[in-house]
C-alpha cells in the first residue's frame, strides 16, 4: 500500500480506528488516512530506516484494518468448504494440508481480480484475511454465492499484526517457542507470550517473517513486547509499500483489479495443476473460461518490473511508450518508487506482451520528456522465505 495513497473523503471523524491506534500516537506515528482507518504512514525514524531495518533484523506491523474470515460447511466437513470457496477461487482448497494456508483470488464474472487473499486449513474449517478496502465486499460476495453451504464469520475482535525480517525468527522465539520450527506458509493457533493467537510464517515483504492474530483486547501487551525487544522497531505504511514493491508483489486496486486477470498479473504460478484446463477440477470458478484461455494460449498484457534510467522515481499512472516520440501509450506503470535496498528507482506497470520481455526498453513520459525504463525480472530483490 502507498504511503501517499489516502483518501480524499475520509475525515478524521470518520476514520476508523485499529486496537493499536494507542501504540502508534504513542510512539511518535505520523498518522494518515488509509482504507478507511487511522494509520501510520511512519515514525521517527522516517520510511528509509524503517525499511532498511526490517531488510536487516525485524520490524513490527499493523495490518488489523485487514478481513479476517472463518467458512465452515453447514455439513460439519471440511472438505465441503474447501469446495465451495474453489467455486469462487482458481486455486485447489481442497488439497490445502490442515496447518498450511496458500494465496488465492476471488474472480468475477469475466476473469477480473475482485480481491486477493491468504486462505488457511484450520482443520475443521477455513480461515481467511482479505484486504482492508475490500473486506465488506469481500464478506458480502462469500455470503452471495456460499450461503447455501457456508457459515461465514467475520472475526471484529482480532486485531493481526505481521512481525517481518531476517531476525523475527529469533524474536518470536522468545514468545513462542515452536515459531522458528514453521516453515513458510505454515499456519495455525499457536500461544504466544501465553495469549491463544493464530500465526503464519508469511508476510508482505519478501522477508522471512510473521503474521499474528489476536484478540482485541491483548494486542497492544503483545505488541509491545515485541517492540521491547532490542531488535525490532514499529514499521509504518510507507516502508510496507517500498518493501513489497521490492519484493515484486502486487498492491489490490493498483497493480491488479477487477480489470486485470491473474495471467495478466503474473500470477500463474498460483493456479494449481487439478484447477488447470485437464486437471481433476478444471475451472469451475467465476471467469474461469476467461482465465483457462490465458492460462492456454497467453494474454494479450502482462505485468512487469521496470527499472528507470537516473535517479527519479517514477510513480503510479505515468504513461509507457515504445519509443522517444511515438504518440500512443502503449502501457502505464501501476506501482513505482524509490527502492531502499537497491538505492535507485524501480516500478512495475503492464505492457502488450509481445513487448514485455526482460531487456526491453520502454519510455516514461516524465513532465513532457520521455525517460528510458528497461523490463526487468521481479522480484527486485530476492525473497528469504523458510522453505
Amino acid at each position: 500500500m502507498s504511503a501517499v495513497d489516502t483518501l480524499p473523503t475520509d475525515k478524521p471523524s470518520t476514520l476508523k480506528q485499529t486496537p493499536l491506534h494507542a501504540l502508534h500516537v504513542a510512539r511518535g506515528g505520523k498518522m494518515v488516512p488509509f482504507a478507511g482507518y487511522d494509520m501510520p504512514v511512519q515514525y521517527a525514524t522516517g520510511v528509509l530506516k524503517e525499511h532498511l531495518h526490517t531488510r536487516a533484523a525485524a520490524g513490527v506491523f499493523d495490518v488489523s484494518h485487514m478481513g479476517q474470515l472463518t467458512l465452515r460447511a453447514k455439513s460439519g466437513k471440511l472438505e465441503d468448504a474447501a469446495l465451495a470457496l474453489e467455486r469462487l477461487v482458481p486455486m485447489d482448497i481442497l488439497a490445502l494440508a490442515p496447518g498450511r494456508q496458500r494465496y488465492a483470488q476471488f474472480t468475477n464474472e469475466a476473469g477480473g481480480i475482485l480481491d486477493d487473499l491468504m486462505v488457511a486449513n484450520f482443520g475443521d474449517h477455513l480461515f481467511l484475511v482479505v484486504n482492508a478496502a475490500c473486506k465488506d465486499e469481500d464478506e458480502a460476495h462469500l455470503r452471495a454465492h456460499l450461503s447455501d453451504s457456508c457459515i461465514i464469520e467475520t472475526l471484529p475482535d482480532r486485531a493481526l499484526i505481521a512481525l517481518q525480517g531476517p531476525k523475527a525468527a529469533d524474536v518470536l522465539a522468545k514468545f513462542c517457542p515452536e515459531a522458528p520450527a514453521m516453515k513458510f506458509m505454515d499456519a495455525g493457533p499457536h500461544q504466544v507470550n501465553g495469549i491463544a493467537c493464530f500465526v503464519s510464517r508469511s508476510g508482505y515483504t519478501g522477508e522471512d517473517g510473521y503474521e499474528i492474530s489476536i484478540p482485541n483486547d491483548q494486542a497492544e501487551a503483545l505488541t509491545s513486547s515485541l517492540l521491547d525487544h532490542p531488535d525490532v522497531l514499529p514499521i509504518g505504511l510507507g516502508a510496507r509499500d517500498s518493501l513489497r514493491l521490492e519484493a515484486g508483489l502486487c498492491l489490490y486496486g493498483h497493480d491488479i483489479d477487477t480489470t486485470t486477470t491473474p495471467i495478466e498479473g503474473g500470477l500463474n504460478w498460483s493456479i494449481q495443476k487439478s484447477r488447470r484446463t485437464g486437471g481433476a477440477r478444471a475451472g469451475g470458478f467465476l471467469g474461469s473460461d476467461q482465465v483457462l484461455a490465458q492460462l492456454d494460449g497467453g494474454a494479450p498484457r502482462k505485468r512487469i518490473g521496470l527499472l528507470p534510467e537516473g535517479r527519479a522515481p517514477v510513480r503510479e499512472g505515468v504513461l509507457l511508450f515504445a519509443d522517444a516520440t511515438s504518440t500512443e501509450s502503449i502501457g502505464s506503470v501501476t506501482s513505482g518508487g524509490f527502492g531502499p535496498s537497491l538505492g535507485a528507482p524501480i516500478a512495475m506497470g503492464y505492457l502488450p506482451s509481445a513487448q514485455a520481455a526482460d531487456g526491453t526498453t520502454v519510455y516514461a513520459e516524465l513532465r513532457g520528456q520521455r525517460m528510458p525504463m528497461k523490463v526487468s525480472p521481479m522480484p527486485f530483490v530476492p525473497h528469504s522465505y523458510k522453505r
